[in-house]
């Protein structure tokens, strides 16, 4: 049973695992194609006509979610989480907008503009609530 309020990195994990699970969900609707090389850019459909999504980031959307919500209840699990995620999206939309518009991130991640700034706002999210979490959950006799 959790005692006290979920700190911000659990916070970030468990609202980041729900919507990458519903979006890699919802990307199977749109593309599922699991092209690679050039042709991964070129073959994918757009979530919510905005959003480049194909088979492998579908799949990727759905693990990193995953892992999201089951960390979300560790205090220590979802802070590493959070300043990890933080640091791969981080990475991922810095490579995104190195790529070229409709290209494939490492030749099989479908990328565009919009979804290299959700990346972004991910990244600062992350890094937010997991540098917003102390190392160590503070106990009730510390608080008083």
């Amino acid at each position: 049973m959790r005692s006290g309020p979920r700190s911000p990195a659990q916070i970030y994990a468990l609202v980041l695992g729900v919507v990458l699970v519903a979006a890699g969900i919802a990307g199977f609707f749109w593309e599922t194609s699991f092209a690679t090389g050039t042709s991964a850019g070129v073959e994918q459909g757009f979530l919510l006509g905005i959003l480049a999504v194909n088979g492998w980031g579908n799949v990727v959307h759905l693990v990193s979610g995953i892992i999201g919500l089951a960390v979300a209840g560790s205090y220590a699990g979802a802070r590493v989480f959070a300043l990890g995620f933080g640091a791969v999206y981080a990475l991922v939309a810095l490579l995104g907008f190195v790529a070229t518009e409709n290209d494939a991130l490492i030749g099989l991640l479908a990328i565009n503009l919009e979804e290299n700034i959700l990346h972004v706002l991910i990244a600062i999210a992350g890094i937010a609530a997991g540098l917003a979490t102390p190392a160590e959950p503070r106990t009730a006799a510390a608080a008083a």
